[in-house]
């Protein structure tokens, strides 16, 4: 059976059985925001918006802003579920969830995602409708709504422009929809209160539609690659092995899959290949590289060189390839 050196309570070293994973947990080399002040944040902020919307709309008897104003109610019901799924993500893990529940943040940011893509489409072909058939504005109300606009969503926009995590990237998306659709309502009231240019809000309309959905397609990208468990963008495999392989005592590694959890927690297993008994010296030494990978948690299984890996998997396969490549 294979053998590996393990530390018992005493602090001692002594022979634990190979198949036994050996866990390491680093820690992140930058600190992340606090995605769920920052979503809060934002969701009251917006939601306070829609309460001066509505006092705004009633005042001048306004339907287009009472419109906007239920338009956003619906941001602040999906503001609202995303900080729930932030919140829930920072449960600690358990019996169901042994990793803990850092996904529930995806769910949010892909509700989010989903729910710009419907909302961007809607507004695109409204304002081709506009376009074709131009509708007169008060331009002279619509100046100080839209600065308001300006004030409030930008003020939440700035909570979660620099969060790390897919859940503030898809909250950050969809209030700067916002931000910039009320950029372009006040720059379309300057210009119609001088020119008969109606036209001219439409196509604000649509090219803030375009931008939008290119980067909520770029997140709903961010959002599968996590899901399907692929590799961190982030994170360089080429060169994390070859750092992992110029380890003194490491022969070569197999068995290399790495993940994330949330597209921030990073996940590492690996097989180590070595004749050296310190494999612990070996360990605290790979321990070392990961955390420079921004890798949270890794497990590493110890072999002894021309022992068949009990492991199934094509790690293994291509592995002893390699070495009657060589031969």
């Amino acid at each position: 059976m294979k053998e590996e050196k393990t530390l018992n309570e005493t602090g001692r070293t002594e022979q634990a059985p190979a198949h036994v994973h050996q866990h390491g947990h680093g820690h992140h080399h930058h600190m992340h925001g606090d995605s769920e002040k920052n979503i809060a944040t934002a969701f009251f902020l917006n939601a306070f918006f829609v309460v001066v919307e509505v006092v705004g709309g009633l005042f001048t008897n306004s339907i287009a802003i009472l419109s906007d104003a239920l338009h956003d109610f619906g941001d602040c019901l999906s503001l609202g579920f995303a900080w729930f799924m932030q919140r829930k993500s920072k449960q600690s893990r358990d019996a169901n969830y042994t990793y803990g529940y850092k996904r529930y943040s995806l769910l949010g940011s892909l509700f989010l995602s989903a729910i710009l893509t419907v909302s961007s489409i809607f507004i695109f072909v409204e304002a081709t409708k506009r376009i074709l058939h131009p509708e007169a504005i008060n331009a002279t109300g619509m100046i100080w709504i839209s600065i308001l606009g300006i004030l409030f969503n930008g003020g939440a926009a700035l909570g979660v422009h620099r969060g790390t995590s897919l859940n503030e990237r898809a909250v950050y998306l969809h209030i700067m929809e916002d931000v910039l659709g009320w950029i372009a309502v006040l720059i379309a009231s300057v210009v119609m209160k001088f020119t008969d240019w109606p036209w001219i809000d439409p196509v604000l309309s649509i090219g803030i539609s375009i931008w939008v959905l290119y980067n909520v397609f770029g997140n709903f990208h961010s959002i599968f690659r996590v899901l399907l468990q692929g590799a961190p963008d982030d994170i360089s495999i080429a060169d994390l092995k070859k750092d992992i392989e110029a380890v003194k005592g490491v022969e070569s590694i197999h068995d290399f899959h790495i993940w994330s959890l949330d597209g921030e927690s990073n996940v590492m297993s690996i097989h180590v290949v070595t004749e050296d008994e310190d494999t612990l010296s070996i360990k605290k030494a790979i321990l070392h590289v990961i955390h420079e990978y921004n890798v949270e948690h890794v497990t590493m299984e110890f072999e002894k060189p021309g022992i068949d890996c009990l492991t199934s998997c094509d790690g293994c396969h291509e592995h002893e390839h390699e070495h009657e490549f060589a031969e």
